[in-house]
């Protein structure tokens, strides 16, 4: 198995963290920017694109600042959404942590880049 490399990336956002927790926690929020459909079982989502699936437990949560999904068929592999408030702005900011096989770091940026365009999108931010 190859080593897949940690990424972090960082977008601001103009909403609240309640609105934006909803959008990165939930089915319904999921499927509006993240995948084509997400079923929810327990504490098991499975993500739905162009018809492949891809089954993550939802492993940690915290209300209004972290969701982090790990990837049900990979070892120790993950995504994470963080939200995070800046103190003097209040600025609402999304960090992202991912993992991409070596050398498929750029093609992953740019797919979060893409998401994350479609998740401003639909908050209208």
């Amino acid at each position: 198995m190859t080593d897949k490399v940690k990424i972090q990336l960082e977008y601001v956002i103009n909403c609240s963290p309640r609105v934006l927790y909803n959008r990165l926690s939930t089915a319904s929020g999921l499927t509006e920017w993240f995948a084509d459909d997400v079923r929810i079982k327990g504490k098991n989502y499975t993500f739905i694109w162009e018809g492949s699936e891809q089954t993550a437990e939802m492993t940690l949560r915290k209300e209004n600042s972290l969701v982090r999904f790990t990837w049900v068929d990979e070892d120790d592999a993950y995504f994470e959404f963080k939200i995070v408030r800046d103190e003097l702005t209040g600025d609402v900011s999304l960090l992202i942590i991912d993992f991409a096989e070596d050398g498929e770091q750029e093609d992953t940026e740019e797919l979060w880049n893409s998401q994350v365009s479609e998740l401003k999108h639909v908050l209208g931010s």
